[in-house]
């Protein structure tokens, strides 16, 4: 499974482009606009999906702290995520 993000971070309400690739596991691929990589836990909920992304470094080397979110999908067909507390 992967997740490409047109950022260098996620943010509420931001787009997200998910790529099943009819993977079982839970482990993953996130791909932020700067070229930043890093391996993330997902999980299946119904047609959503809870994405736990660790801290990592963006590509000028600004540190983000890991986060969780929920990536839905609208009516429109685009991925958005959505914080999780």
């Amino acid at each position: 499974m992967r997740f490409v993000f047109p950022h260098s971070h996620a943010f509420p309400g931001g787009r997200v482009m998910v790529e099943e690739d009819g993977a079982v596991g839970s482990a993953g691929e996130v791909e932020f606009a700067d070229g930043s990589v890093v391996a993330a836990a997902w999980r299946r909920d119904g047609n959503d999906f809870d994405l736990e992304v660790p801290t990592y470094l963006t590509a000028r080397g600004t540190e983000v702290a890991a986060r969780r979110w929920r990536v839905v999908q609208g009516r429109d067909g685009v991925w958005r995520t959505r914080r999780v507390a």
